[in-house]
Formats: structure tokens, C-alpha cells, sequence
């Protein structure tokens, strides 16, 4: 199980809303299943629909 909260304390190198959708991106390819968004993303860029956006991030990755 892949949390949000979780990327965003191990990934201090992320700088915009585009960075952490990469990285979930990536993180499901290495082969999460699941993924659960249980805080908002703090960048000054997410957008209103960033819950959609992440989830499609996550699912849209190439799976292993």
C-alpha cells in the first residue's frame, strides 16, 4: 500500500504538484497496488481535482 504521506516524507526533493505525480507514477511501476491519498499535497500548484489527478498517475503507470 502506497500512502501520499508517505511519499512526500521520503521524497524532499519534490518542488511542484508535476513532481509528485511523476513520483507516484514511478512508484507504482516498481509495483504498488494500492494507493490511498489520506493528506492534501502542500505545493502552492495542486490543483482543485488533485485527487483525480494522482489516482490517474498511479493507475495510468506501466505495471510490472
Amino acid at each position: 500500500m502506497l500512502w501520499l504521506s508517505e511519499v512526500l516524507l521520503q521524497e524532499h526533493d519534490l518542488a511542484s504538484f508535476e513532481d509528485l505525480c511523476r513520483k507516484v507514477q514511478e512508484r507504482a511501476a516498481q509495483g504498488e497496488l494500492f494507493f490511498q491519498m489520506d493528506v492534501k499535497p502542500p505545493f502552492p500548484d495542486t490543483p482543485a481535482d488533485w485527487e483525480d489527478r494522482l489516482e490517474a498517475a498511479f493507475a495510468q503507470a506501466p505495471k510490472r
